[in-house]
């Protein structure tokens, strides 16, 4: 669809619209996800383990899709997976409003992850394509900021428009945003130099040779345990922080994700420079440190001032890891096997989601909210103990300074 890029051009037409796709994307989940605790709870009259079963469903739908994806973009082409992914995911979002009991709201969650596991796989795809080699750190930095803004921001504008103008006012603004992405999209035209990737093969030709474990590429798995680990903290705050709100008697938690979107607009384009020029050693344990002393800060929050505190500290964190980790898990991976790549990193958030929402939902229940998130950050004393062991191994073995790099 979108050919290797081979300019040292970053900010071309087709990168811009691809970031704002996702931004657009993001946005539309960051804005429902947070509200459906509170929807759950009051509406639907669900308790907590059935909050972490609505929130991880998405998830795990989302992860079981991308195992496919590689495999559907040989056998169809991206682009016709892409607006198939979006269509899905335009109506789910849709069919939220139509939600009257638990039962039914669980299953567009369902399809809801369906959607987004074809579409976001597609976009992250296509910008691996369009970033030059030599910028990719830089260029995913760009590229993450829009999911990290939507993560930081989309919570709070989706908590003021539920509880400002309710649950189907919320849908319909997320459901505009759905409605963009395809405006976005058919922007992006296709070249008539596609990557081998991405051209769709008859069926014929896919019986004949098919691609064992399409979905699995073994050069980007280090890169996505580690962004599990990170994912596992966040899933901790997107299903938890209203619920610790309450029990902390805090006015509005929201003003978290805005703070910590504030450091990730700050700390994003620095950090991508730095992982290209130093590599990932120069960002990965400081951002995990950053990340764990932002949830320690917040264990211990009894007001604003330290909450915000916290979120500066996450943010910082969360802006160094996230887009580093992603440029690594590419560079790592053959141009071939970036659809594989790309879906196992996406993969490696939703589950770490999934699990951040029903192992810290368990520990909630025996420790509270402010001990479940010092049990969160150890999540990152883990993520820096797996880092030095792979440091040590590598030095240790010959082939350590080409591999470590790439």
């Amino acid at each position: 669809m979108i050919p290797e890029s081979t300019s040292s051009a970053l900010w071309t037409k087709s990168f811009i619209l691809l970031t704002l796709c996702n931004l657009c994307i993001y946005m539309n989940i960051q804005m429902i996800t947070p509200s459906l605790p509170a929807y759950v709870a009051g509406t639907l009259g669900g308790g907590g383990m059935t909050v972490s079963l609505v929130i991880s469903l998405f998830a795990l739908s989302a992860i079981v899709t991308r195992l496919f994806t590689a495999a559907a973009f040989k056998r169809f082409g991206l682009r016709t997976i892409l607006f198939g992914g979006l269509i899905i995911f335009a109506i789910s979002t849709a069919g939220y409003a139509a939600v009257a009991t638990l039962g039914l709201l669980l299953v567009i969650r369902i399809v809801y992850g369906i959607g987004f596991g074809f579409a976001g796989t597609a976009f992250g795809t296509l910008v691996s394509q369009v970033i030059p080699v030599r910028r990719m750190g830089e260029g995913m930095g760009y590229f993450g900021l829009s999911t990290s803004l939507s993560m930081s921001l989309a919570p709070v504008i989706g908590l003021w428009l539920l509880n400002g103008y309710g649950f189907h006012r919320l849908i319909l603004v997320s459901s505009a945003l759905a409605a963009l992405v395809f405006v976005f999209a058919a922007w992006i035209k296709p070249s008539e130099a596609s990557h081998k990737e991405e051209r769709p093969v008859s069926a014929a030709a896919a019986a004949q040779a098919p691609e064992r474990m399409a979905w699995f590429d073994p050069g980007a798995m280090f890169p996505c345990l580690l962004s599990l680990l990170l994912s596992v903290t966040y899933g901790g705050l997107i299903s938890f922080i209203a619920l610790f709100g309450k029990e902390t008697n805090l006015g509005n938690v929201g003003w978290f994700f805005l703070f910590n979107a504030m450091m990730v607009l700050v700390v994003r384009p620095f950090s991508g420079k730095l992982f290209d020029r130093k590599g990932h050693a120069a960002v990965l344990p400081a951002g995990a440190v950053f990340t764990g002393l932002g949830l320690v800060l917040l264990s211990y929050t009894g007001g604003m001032v330290m909450l915000l505190l916290s979120a500066l500290c996450y943010g910082v964190g969360y802006g160094m890891l996230q887009p580093s980790l992603q440029a690594w898990t590419i560079q790592r991976s053959k141009p071939g096997r970036r659809a594989a790549a790309t879906g196992l990193f996406y993969n490696s958030i939703d589950l770490g989601i999934a699990i951040g929402s029903f192992l810290l939902g368990y520990v909630s229940t025996v420790t509270g909210y402010a001990g479940m998130y010092r049990w969160s950050a150890s999540a990152m004393v883990l993520f820096i103990a797996l880092y030095a062991a792979y440091l040590l191994l590598s030095r240790k073995s010959a082939s350590a300074p080409a591999v470590d790099r790439i």
